[in-house]
Order: structure tokens, then sequence, then C-alpha cells
């Protein structure tokens, strides 16, 4: 089998792997139909997070169950899966509390668990899923092929959107902005409007962002960023925004977030730190903002979101706007990291 590996800066290559396998009663074996590069993949890549040694890639895919361990239950050879970003038990107090991503044996895809062993990555043929029970996600029936995209967003981006929006506790007729074009931040604005806020202000430079997320909702779009977008916000929405939604995770994206937040509104954060952001409590607490987020459990939003999508409800899987076969995974990390596309799609 093949998967992708960062060996440094800018240096992506798919390669040759030992076939997959069975090796704890836990385990699932998972044949990829559909991964993805995700921004966070970026930082890696492009050096801001050091990588030491060759690291296997890709936190996000959807795909058919091949072979089960003994000891699996929820899942069998012939589900079609859906994996979201960290590996769960699915039992410990953290799982059962719905922070699934804090797993007492859990972790990453392609880093190590908690309970000590590898962890596979994404971005590849197959791959070996630790704790299936709790890890794994099985769709109703097996789905349409115009499904997957959609699917695929319940991974990653479109429960961490979801996640930020929860976290700011948008609700019915919230005026609420959204800092961040990619596509988490485009999935935070199908987020808020789904969750009912009346005005949804999407900030971005980039037209084929700013018509993505006018289709998601986003009822406002504003193109400044420091302090000018801030004062364009307060002016646009009277004062600034009962939420505001933080999807970069740099210093100055959360600074500018903090800034467009009304006295006494809040904000939800998921963006991956990077950069230095900081929380100034002074801000915080002279203004009376509430901040809640982090990094998102999305398997606990699978009751919530996987019908949504399987209905038609919400279409997430438009963040996907190139399609690139797993032989050209460095050409797909190439062009996003240029921004000639929000988000690539990798098929085997």
């Amino acid at each position: 089998m093949r998967g992708t590996v960062l060996h440094g800066t800018g240096d992506v290559r798919l390669e040759d792997m030992p076939e997959p396998g069975v090796w704890r009663a836990t385990d699932a074996v998972v044949r990829v139909v559909a991964s993805c590069v995700c921004g966070s993949d970026l930082w890696g890549y492009r050096g801001i997070a050091p990588v030491e040694g060759p690291k296997r890639m890709g936190h996000e895919f959807v795909g058919v169950v091949e072979a089960v361990g003994s000891e699996v239950r929820t899942v069998r050879p012939g589900d079609f899966v859906i994996a979201p970003f960290a590996v769960s038990d699915g039992t410990c107090a953290h799982c059962r509390n719905g922070i699934h991503t804090s797993c007492e044996r859990g972790g990453y895809w392609g880093g190590t668990a908690r309970a000590g062993h590898d962890i596979d990555g994404g971005q590849a043929e197959y791959v070996v899923s630790p704790f299936a029970d709790g890890t794994l996600v099985a769709t109703p029936g097996f789905p349409d092929a115009s499904a997957v995209p959609g699917l695929l967003t319940l991974s990653d981006v479109m429960g961490t959107g979801h996640h930020a929006a929860v976290s700011a506790k948008v609700g019915p007729g919230d005026k609420v902005v959204v800092v961040g074009d990619g596509a988490v931040g485009l999935c935070a604005v199908l987020a808020a409007s789904r969750l009912g806020a009346e005005r949804v202000v999407a900030m971005s430079r980039h037209a084929d962002r700013q018509a993505l997320a006018t289709a998601f909702g986003a009822t406002d779009i504003v193109a400044t960023r420091g302090d000018e977008g801030v004062a364009e916000v307060r002016d646009l929405l009277g004062g600034g925004a009962d939420a505001v939604l933080e999807c970069v995770g740099t210093k100055e994206s959360m600074d500018q977030a903090l800034h467009a937040v009304r006295p006494g509104g809040r904000l939800g954060y998921v963006g991956v730190p990077a950069g230095g952001p900081e929380f100034p409590v002074r801000h915080l607490f002279g203004n009376n903002i509430a901040v809640a987020g982090g990094v998102a459990p999305v398997r606990a939003y699978f009751d919530d979101l996987l019908p949504a999508v399987l209905n038609g409800e919400i279409d997430p899987g438009r963040v996907f706007d190139a399609e690139y076969p797993l032989d050209r995974v460095a050409d797909a990390y190439t062009d996003m990291d240029n921004r000639k596309v929000i988000k690539p799609l990798l098929r085997p």
C-alpha cells in the first residue's frame, strides 16, 4: 500500500508502506475512499511547526471497513465509515463527557496514541483504526458517491466550524462574524446560519471564498482586516457582533476577532494556535466577553450533523473545490499552500 509522508518543509512524498492488518483486537482495517489536505497540515509543510523525521500525514478520511478485530462490535466489514480526526476509545471519562479529543488512550491520525502505539495517517490507500468502536462512525447504508464530500467534512471541518458556533452560543437572531475564510471558516458560516443567526458577516478578501460564504448563508462580506476591518464590522452591526467565530489561529486573527465582539458578547475559537494568539484578559474583563472553544470534539456532533448532510439540509462538501488522485498529493499541498484551491480532496 501507499501513504503520504512529510519529510520536511515543502517535502511531501507518496511512499510504499507495509500492508495493513488487524494488529489488536480493537482494530479495524479501512480501505480509504476519500481523504483530503487540511489547513493545519500546512503548518508542518511550511516549516512553521518543525517536523522531526518522516511523519505520516492525513487526519480526515472516509472509507469501507475491510476487516475487524475480535472485540469490535459497532462496525463490520462492508460498512462505510467516517473517521473523526481524533482517535478515541469511547469508554474513558473524557469520551463519556463528549470530549473525545482528550481521550485517555487515544490520539491523532499520523501521531502516537496515549496508549503508546503509532497511528496511521489518513492520506493513504488503507488505514488501521485503533479503538474502532470508539473512533469510527458507520453511515446508515452505503452512501451515493455524490454524498462522499459532505460526509468527509464531518471528519473535521464541518464539525469544527460547528464547534465554533456552539462554543459561542450562536442562536436565533444573533449577529455573527466569522474570522477566517478557509474550509473551517466557511463551515462556521454554514453552522451559524443553520443555528438561526440573523446576520452572518464573513471576513474574506478572496472572491471565490466570498461566493461560497454567501452560498453558505453569509449576509455580509468584509474584505478589510485589522483595525479597519474591526471598524467596518462595528459600523455594519451597530457596535459589534453578538458572537465572533475565530477560525485561523494567529495572533492577528485572534486580535481582530476579540475586538469585533460587542461588550457582553461571545467568542468561539477553533483556529489551531500558530503565531502566538493571545487572550488579553483586561480587555475580556472590561468588556464582559465570554470565551469558549478549542480543539473540536467532532465525534460528539455526529448525531446532529450526519442526518443534516444525508438529508440535504446542509451541503458542506462544496468546500472541496479541487480533486486529485493520491499520486498527485504533492500537487494538492502546493496548490493549497498557494491558495489556488480552498480544500483539495484526494482519492486513492
